[in-house]
């Protein structure tokens, strides 16, 4: 068993309740695993560090950006609090390391991990505000997410990747892309596209999806991807 008062400590947190943190990372498969282990997992913890996360985060956008209107505040949250990020922060915090998973649960790589940290990430929130409060629950986010909001900005993360690419098109070519079909595989319920993104009569990346709308999102992220933009 991980030494969770030493990840506390780790964290710069004290809990009144370990259990409460070692509950937060608990992942479901444990338990299903280890019958004999009395705790629970982490999923209720989970819903309502969300919940907190996703206040603690509008007040901070709202305050900070006073003239911004909603849309764009609603981008910025998005991009600080969505799986990814939120993966990232549990990863620098060390999360990996004291996780209770199943042995099928530890091999997860890729998405599957980042859904895994994103989840405990949101739980450990849960634990702080049960524990300590809200206060205390929003120094955590405070210091993890809110210090993310420059990158976010100069980055234009809080943009999708088909949105980002017309922006930045437009700015240095003076031209709208467009995105071709240029393939359409598989049966109905499980089809493949692929897709070309153009600028004038130049292609300048691909992306493939199980949707005409996805696989356009990856041709423009292929695309910033190869211009460097």
């Amino acid at each position: 068993m991980p030494d969770f008062d030493a990840f506390a400590k780790q964290l710069g947190l004290s809990f009144n309740s370990l259990d409460l943190l070692i509950e937060a990372l608990t992942h479901r498969s444990y338990l299903n695993e280890h019958r004999e282990y009395t705790g629970s997992h982490n999923e209720r913890l989970e819903f309502l560090g969300d919940a907190v996360l996703e206040l603690a985060t509008t007040d901070f956008l709202f305050k900070k950006f006073p003239a911004k209107p909603e849309g764009e505040l609603t981008a910025y949250r998005a991009a600080l609090v969505n799986t990814v990020s939120l993966a990232e922060s549990s990863q620098l915090l060390g999360v990996n390391d004291f996780l209770l998973l199943s042995k099928g649960e530890s091999k997860d790589t890729g998405r599957a991990r980042d859904v895994i940290l994103a989840d405990a990430f949101e739980a450990i929130i849960g634990a702080i505000y049960m524990d300590s409060g809200y206060d205390a629950a929003e120094a955590f986010i405070a210091k993890n997410i809110f210090n993310k909001i420059d990158k976010v900005i100069a980055e234009r993360s809080y943009q999708d990747a088909k949105s980002r690419f017309q922006e930045i098109a437009q700015e240095k070519k003076g031209i709208t892309p467009a995105y071709e079909t240029l393939s359409e595989v598989g049966p109905d319920h499980d089809k493949r596209f692929t897709v070309g993104v153009f600028i004038g009569s130049e292609e300048i990346a691909r992306g493939e999806g199980q949707s005409k709308q996805e696989a356009e999102q990856s041709a423009a992220q292929a695309g910033l991807d190869k211009t460097g933009w």
